[in-house]
């Protein structure tokens, strides 16, 4: 009778996570398993990130640090002969429970793997006697990570906490001059944001990279990086925040 009901349990958790997935607006932090190389790299070439740290859903679910993403190039131009590098690509699926969910996601802010590495230790490096609980990190933009449970703030300004088990639970913010937004509607939940700021937006760490196309708008899910002065080298360990548009099981 136990098994029965664990397993009855176990399907109409399933059919719940199904019916919900992934509420739009809900932040993926991800850490890049493959390289994006306008020289290198090739259209149809597979891509693979993934979680930095554990995604909480309204429902009470979590998604575990570690769940893979894929994804593919969709196009590739390198630069040369007075042109800059351009390379289109999307994440759609996100491998769970034995499972695939399909996904649509903007690209909300992309940073290389030395500003990942860095965020990730405090400004007068790691010190013997100083345990990791007590750091103090600057996240990628501007908040301070006051590690350990303690506070993230923004300026004088608490934006969320952090967190034991790694990464941060924010509210994000977005400053009038740049395309990112805040929270989006109805999804108002603090948002795993691993080691970038409440208001990280765009491109940080790379040399005239920007975000020419984020996914928001048609053709939705299909993120565009251009480079007007040198190829695009994108490596792997480097961070993104994306944000989920749609989402189906």
């Amino acid at each position: 009778m136990q098994r029965v009901t664990f397993a009855t349990f176990l399907l109409f958790a399933a059919a719940s996570f199904a019916q919900n997935v992934i509420p739009g607006g809900t932040i993926l932090p991800i850490k890049l398993n493959s390289s994006l190389n306008s020289k290198k790299s090739k259209a149809g070439q597979e891509l693979s990130g993934s979680l930095a740290q554990d995604v909480p859903l309204a429902s009470g679910v979590k998604i575990r640090a570690g769940t893979k993403l894929g994804g593919h190039i969709i196009a590739v131009a390198n630069a040369g002969g007075g042109r800059g590098a351009r390379l289109a690509f999307q994440f759609e699926t996100l491998h769970i429970d034995r499972g695939t969910v399909s996904l649509a996601t903007s690209l909300r802010a992309i940073a290389s793997m030395m500003e990942v590495h860095e965020a990730q230790l405090p400004a007068t490096g790691p010190d013997r006697g100083t345990p990791q609980t007590a750091w103090v990190t600057q996240q990628i933009e501007d908040d301070a990570n006051y590690h350990g449970g303690w506070p993230v703030t923004h300026g004088s300004d608490v934006v969320g906490k952090s967190l034991l088990s790694g990464g941060v639970l924010v509210r994000t913010s977005s400053s009038p001059w740049t395309p990112c937004r805040d929270e989006v509607d109805p999804n108002d939940q603090p948002q795993a944001l691993w080691v970038f700021a409440s208001n990280a937006c765009g491109s940080y760490g790379f040399a005239d990279l920007t975000i020419a196309h984020a996914g928001r708008t048609d053709p939705v899910g299909q993120i565009v990086l251009v480079s007007e002065g040198k190829n695009i080298d994108v490596r792997g360990g480097s961070g993104m925040l994306l944000r989920v548009i749609s989402s189906t099981r």
